[in-house]
């Protein structure tokens, strides 16, 4: 059965995203450090975080406010209230910075968009907070190509089998692409679809999983270059 749609997931698989995840995170531990208790280093506050964002993601969603939130908590209970109100201001500035910073395209994001847009259905899939996702996008200049937008809560089997099906003849006539295994390949594949994962940078503790290495439609590619060509193969 030959395609019909291709689906791209945006953070850190069409632009630059977890990186400043990463250098937001350096600055919460510059701060909070001095104020934690003998005994909780750098690892053990990066856990503490991390544990907070895993417990937080029902209540706020993906995305820069949430990881705010989970920052701002994790300083309240690890210095068991006594952190500074100076330091909670500084940890909403760091967050607000993360809303402003420029849209970076990664190698080939454009060029295989624009590449596969001439045949198939196109659709951005993407999880997030829905301004700062439509700001991105705005700012990429790719709005244009994609036939279709989707800014979900969740990436699972069923929200890819129901997006394939209103943008294009159903997860078995379907592609997705994306670097990470846990949200864009593994359920994309057990939708019925194909799945292709574009490894790139560090990824996110919580966005982790492992290959479906013997699924007939998982896929792995070095770059978005490599692309259009896979797309041509598969059919």
């Amino acid at each position: 059965m030959n395609l019909t749609t291709i689906g791209f997931d945006a953070d850190d698989t069409l632009w630059h995203n977890e990186r400043f995840f990463r250098v937001t995170q350096d600055r919460f531990a510059e701060l909070l450090l001095d104020h934690c208790p003998p005994g909780l280093d750098r690892d053990g506050l990066d856990a503490r975080l991390l544990a907070a964002e895993k417990r937080n993601i029902g209540h706020y969603g993906y995305g820069v406010k949430g990881f705010t939130l989970s920052m701002i908590e994790t300083a309240i209970e690890v210095t068991e209230e006594r952190v500074p109100a100076s330091v909670i201001q500084e940890l909403i500035v760091a967050g607000q910075m993360m809303l402003s910073y420029p849209i970076e395209l990664l190698p080939h994001a454009r060029a295989a968009v624009e590449a596969v847009a001439c045949r198939y259905k196109v659709v951005l899939i993407t999880k997030g907070d829905l301004l700062d996702q439509e700001r991105k996008l705005a700012q990429s200049g790719l709005g244009d190509l994609f036939d279709a937008v989707e800014i979900v809560s969740e990436k699972t089997p069923e929200v890819y089998a129901g997006i394939f099906s209103r943008h294009g003849e159903g997860a078995t006539r379907a592609l997705m692409a994306g670097n990470s295994m846990r949200s864009d390949v593994v359920p994309a594949v057990e939708a019925g679809a194909w799945g292709v994962y574009v490894p790139h940078g560090e990824i996110w503790e919580l966005e982790q999983a492992a290959a479906p290495a013997d699924a007939p439609r998982f896929r792995e590619i070095s770059d978005l270059g490599a692309l259009p060509a896979l797309v041509e193969e598969i059919g």
